[in-house]
């Protein structure tokens, strides 16, 4: 025992370091360093943080601040008299925790097979000086990746109560930094600088650093309380500031969720790194987990019994496991006088259709929007269970407040004690809570096909969007509405993960007409073992490579201009041989989408010259060589 205890303390004294009200906290490996000190100024005690990468300043100097509703904010003090006060305003540090965790869990389905969480924390422990039943833990994370904090509220006898109307967290950056600025979940992107903002920013929120470093805010475990988006502050320049969409009623114990700094001197570990926001949330609370399935879908477009049965076939013979009905076959979907559990259209016999599928191997998901939800929902998902339903759209989910994120948890649940999977859809975005509720298969919140954006576009999701989680983008193929090639749409299912792939989105299985680059598509899965982000830069081109057992898949994407992209396979087990199948834009090819397939052996020493045309994109399947 001494001498674990000895250990234990060199440990935490290589990482930790205190001076008077000053604290210290390093990452794992060292060059990730948090600071945060309580400093007196104006007669009020504030709280102060900053963080640094390998010397370079990420965030400087800036506030952690909540506002209750019998408290002021900073700024709100500056406008008003020196006797109103601020809530953090005389806490009084009664004790520092610190600790080191290293461990590794496995997810059911996800973009890697296990997830390593290690961290060095900080708790910091404090009671208002004018009222010794108000106690706040500050809570800090540091991994290699970035650093979480949050403020948690300790349970007392007094059950205390809490109204948090806003959270004024400061996040000071280097002159010159630029952010990807989308004004809502469903936004197209641009990159601003951190002035004249017209809308408050969606996250996560990438960053440009003028020190080269690329920064990504993000919130994670955002259950109880009231989403975050981020605002500039109006008195503090190169400074952001999160904005709660509404005032959260909570009792001890609570916790705001985290917030994140994710730190990378590339972009594309931004992507790599994005475990960060599943580690800070809860663990599994599915027991038995075996009936999630992860798969690709495709949405059944004319809904009848005929076309349902059409779409079946289609799914079984393209290695499909799932169809959707989609949008209103139970009425009108805006009504709550609609029924969820009863068809209400003609020539659609859903029990001979679910038959049918399951025979077929193909199970079937259903959509619901929030009206029936909300209404049926404790019965819904049981009588869907009866019916052999697979999985449950969630549509046009209302979000941002505090009581549709707890209504949304619930239904994660309900969900769960089903046994039914769950796709939410429409402005909603993830914050790491796939973790706790691994049902939870994919969401929208994107920019997607729905709006055929254009490569560009796509090219920055990946940095973006994609750093919260499963993104269900709805890839097409043969619409001749999409703005990019059809080998970008191959890749797309590589370089965007979603558990459950929508593919085809507005086809219909007599558009295929025997492509061969089908087989893509045919063979990729939908969740991995490894996955590797080989190179890129938002509003450019991103590569990535993903593994599922000892096949992996490839695809590389450029935005509106063409380029050459060099691909090293290193990542490849050294001493192997294998064989790639590549599928890339090709004029000269005699096929109405313009794709060729080509073979070729390729060990890990081998580089690719990678040509995208204007739009374009690049695939690839590699396999041992037989």
């Amino acid at each position: 025992m001494k001498v674990f205890t000895s250990i234990l303390m060199l440990i935490l004294f290589s990482f930790f370091s205190k001076a008077e009200d000053r604290y210290e906290v390093k990452s794992p490996d060292g060059l990730l360093i948090f600071n945060i000190r309580q400093e007196s100024r104006n007669s009020q005690k504030a709280f102060y943080y900053s963080v640094n990468y390998k010397g370079k300043e990420v965030i400087k100097e800036s506030l952690l601040d909540l506002q209750f509703d019998n408290y002021l904010s900073e700024r709100a003090m500056a406008l008003k008299a020196d006797t109103q006060k601020r809530w953090f305003g005389n806490l009084k540090i009664t004790g520092v925790r610190t600790i080191a965790k290293d461990t590794t869990w496995k997810p059911v389905v996800g973009e890697n097979a296990a997830i390593r969480d290690r961290y060095n924390a900080l708790s910091i422990s404090t009671v208002k000086e004018d009222n010794a039943m108000y106690l706040m833990n500050i809570e800090v994370r540091v991994y290699n990746e970035g650093v979480g904090f949050r403020f948690f509220f300790p349970e007392n006898e007094k059950g205390t109560y809490y109204r948090v109307v806003s959270e004024n967290t400061e996040f000071t950056l280097p002159d010159g930094t630029k952010a990807w600025h989308a004004e809502w979940a469903q936004a197209p992107y641009q990159l601003l600088p951190l002035k004249n903002w017209r809308h408050e920013s969606e996250r996560p929120l990438t960053l440009e650093l003028p020190n080269n470093l690329f920064v990504c805010l993000a919130e994670a475990k955002m259950v109880d309380y009231s989403r975050t988006k981020f605002k500039l502050s109006e008195a503090k320049p190169n400074t952001i500031v999160t904005s709660i969409h509404d005032p959260a009623d909570l009792i001890s114990p609570f916790a705001t969720p985290w917030r994140v700094i994710m730190v990378a001197e590339k972009a594309s570990r931004l992507i790599e790194n994005n475990e960060i926001l599943l580690n800070l949330n809860d663990p599994s609370r599915i027991s038995d987990e075996s009936w999630i399935k992860p798969g690709k879908i495709i949405r059944v477009m004319k809904q009848t019994t005929r076309d349902a049965l059409q779409n079946i076939d289609f799914a079984a013979e393209r290695k499909l496991q799932y169809v959707l009905f989609d949008w209103k076959w139970y009425g009108p979907a805006f009504s709550f006088s609609s029924d969820a559990t009863k068809v209400a259209i003609p020539d659609f016999d859903l029990p001979k259709i679910i038959s049918y599928a399951k025979d077929k191997g193909i199970g079937v998901w259903l959509y619901v929007n929030q009206q029936a939800l909300l209404a049926q929902s404790d019965s819904l998902f049981s009588i869907y269970k009866d019916w052999g339903i697979k999985g449950v759209k969630f549509g046009f989910v209302v979000n941002g407040s505090h009581r549709w994120t707890n209504w949304l948890q619930g239904a994660f649940k309900k969900a769960a004690d089903n046994q039914m999977m769950v796709n939410v859809h429409d402005d909603w975005r993830p914050t790491g809570e796939q973790r706790t509720w691994p049902n939870l298969m994919t969401s929208e919140g994107i920019r997607g096909n729905e709006e055929m954006p254009d490569a560009t576009s796509n090219t920055v999701l990946p940095f973006t969007r994609m750093i919260a989680g499963a993104g269900d983008y709805t890839i097409c193929y043969y619409d001749s509405r999409i703005k990019t090639s059809h080998a970008h749409q191959l890749a797309l299912a590589v370089v965007y993960y979603s558990p459950l792939q929508t593919l085809y989105w507005y086809d219909t299985p007599d558009k295929y007409q025997g492509e061969p680059e089908i087989e893509f598509f045919d063979k990729v899965p939908t969740t991995w073992d490894e996955t590797k982000v080989l190179g890129g830069r938002p509003g450019e081109y991103v590569s990535t490579a993903r593994r599922n057992g000892e096949d992996w898949f490839l695809g590389t994407i450029t935005n509106n201009e063409k380029r050459t992209v060099k691909v090293s396979l290193d990542f490849l087990p050294k001493g192997k041989k294998y064989t790639a199948t590549i599928y890339a834009d090709d004029p000269s090819v005699q096929t109405r989408t313009k794709v060729g397939v080509t073979e070729m052996s390729v060990t890990n020493k081998t580089v690719l010259d990678v040509k995208l045309a204007a739009s374009g994109g690049h695939a690839m399947w590699i396999r041992l060589k037989e």
